[in-house]
């Protein structure tokens, strides 16, 4: 016995020195990085809350996020058929108001307020949606224009939930007109769809579309790829639709961490539990490689070792089946800290080399620093500022360099650094921020590396620090439209 207390001691001492090492290494950030967050409505958080209870609640957390090194904010907008913004198509969420219809007040609009905030903050803002679901568990009652009550014969009920019927083109459009409802009012970077899409299986239940297979088969006889079909229908559309309103609104998706176990699927992972393919219908693959998406983040919330979904395999498959589409990890911060494995998950991002940001479930869990969870984030992980990631299947096209770039002494104590923006017009060329980085005399210019940058600005001018004009530097200025494609360099030496 004490032979086996000894070992466990000696294991455990040894764990915790493979992670205090890789901790106390030296982390180089790439220039180019999704670092998100995940902001929920549905787990109810805000219900009871006035107008300026709420914006303080989340002015703190985008605060604390901001300070952390996170870039984006996936904000839950559409929980169930209903809406957290100002909405001609669907009620005023309860999750807001605590009555499903019922708007805010003091009157406000979250999703323009969330829009202004992060922007005002150099984040950006997707808008997350629920598709299907239109009703949870534990909503009891529901506006007299929600899409069931007006709409009854498109949603079906299962195991208490209400669900916009996938197999009906009705609904497809319905989505799709909400979509595009949000795309062309707000100024979101994004559109952001989460894991349900078919219901999760629950023991006993069955999915009630006997009536909507039998009068639309579409030359399916097997059910599962049938509904796998409506599934894709829903998923082309939706992006389609963004990207004709906008084409710079990115569209993401965010499926369970398992896309078809090995024992079901020869390219499945080595993994033992729920399917998106099988149980879903959601075949996140086939979307990936038909550009029906614009980044996927796989939501692998297990821990390393974990006995039906090892996080070390799961991390490899998503990342050799990623296709040329930004693959982004959905990170559980309470699973990872409970098991002393953030260290080690960071070591494998750096393996994977398609793996270009995370997503962090949730944002509470990061602001209240659980476990020095987003301590370590901002003095390693997130310490530098970051472009998001590139998707030349978008666009290639940068805006052109700055133009005009001179240091002029505006006065005896103000010295500072103007330029002229770009020529070009339309979203592509339009600039809507430039970098500024410094080098020092003779040190070559290199703006891949972003421990250079020293401002990061909508104005085209920025303030040099004084000195007594002993100092050379070389100041370069960069261009960067909507996606961060980044303009060529304007260089100028300036003596400080």
């Amino acid at each position: 016995m004490k032979i086996m207390k000894l070992r466990q001691l000696l294991l455990l001492m040894a764990a915790l020195l493979v992670s205090q090492s890789a901790m106390s290494q030296v982390y180089v950030s790439p220039k180019r990085e999704f670092r998100g967050a995940w902001i929920q409505a549905v787990n109810g958080q805000w219900i009871g809350m006035t107008t300026q209870q709420m914006q303080q609640t989340l002015t703190t957390q985008l605060n604390a996020l901001q300070r952390m090194g996170a870039n984006v904010i996936i904000f839950q907008v559409r929980p169930e058929c209903d809406a957290l913004y100002a909405s001609d198509i669907e009620p005023w969420s309860r999750f807001l108001t605590g009555q499903q219809g019922r708007a805010p007040q003091p009157y406000w609009d979250p999703l323009q307020w969330m829009i202004d905030q992060c922007h005002a903050r150099g984040m950006e803002l997707h808008a997350w949606i629920n598709p299907y679901r239109a009703k949870t568990k534990t909503t009891s009652q529901v506006s007299t224009n929600h899409i069931c009550i007006t709409h009854p014969e498109r949603v079906f009920n299962y195991d208490g939930l209400l669900i916009l019927n996938p197999g009906m083109k009705e609904n497809r459009d319905y989505i799709c007109s909400v979509v595009a409802d949000i795309v062309s009012r707000y100024d979101v970077d994004g559109i952001h769809y989460d894991d349900y899409f078919y219901p999760y299986p629950v023991a006993g239940q069955t999915i009630p579309d006997d009536d909507t297979y039998m009068e639309h088969p579409q030359g399916y006889t097997d059910r599962g790829d049938w509904r796998r079909h409506q599934v894709n229908l829903f998923v082309r559309e939706v992006y389609e639709t963004v990207h004709h309103i906008k084409p710079w609104v990115k569209v993401g998706v965010s499926p369970f961490g398992i896309y078809r176990n090995l024992k079901n699927d020869p390219k499945g992972s080595r993994t033992n539990g729920l399917q998106n393919y099988d149980d879903l219908y959601a075949d996140i693959l086939h979307w990936i490689d038909k550009g029906w998406v614009d980044y996927n983040v796989p939501q692998i919330y297990w821990e390393i070792g974990h006995r039906a979904a090892d996080y070390d395999e799961l991390i490899h498959w998503w990342n050799e089946h990623a296709s040329k589409r930004p693959l982004i990890i959905g990170e559980d911060i309470e699973r990872t800290v409970k098991h002393n494995q953030q260290a080690r998950k960071m070591a494998l991002y750096d393996e994977c080399p398609n793996v270009k940001g995370t997503v962090l479930w949730y944002a509470k869990a990061a602001v209240d620093d659980i476990g020095g969870y987003a301590t370590q984030l901002l003095q390693h992980y997130w310490s530098q500022p970051v472009l998001q990631p590139e998707m030349p299947f978008i666009t290639k096209t940068s805006p052109r360099k700055p133009r005009k770039l001179k240091d002029i002494w505006v006065s005896e104590n103000e010295h500072v650094l103007f330029w002229t923006a770009p020529r070009g017009s339309g979203w592509k060329r339009e600039p809507v921020k430039y970098l500024v980085y410094r080098f020092a005399d003779g040190e070559k210019v290199d703006t891949n590396n972003f421990s250079h940058l020293v401002a990061s600005t909508t104005d085209t001018f920025v303030r040099l620090p004084l000195g007594d004009g002993s100092q050379k530097y070389t100041y370069v200025v960069t261009a960067i439209n909507r996606l961060h494609n980044e303009s060529k360099a304007r260089k100028i030496k300036v003596r400080i």
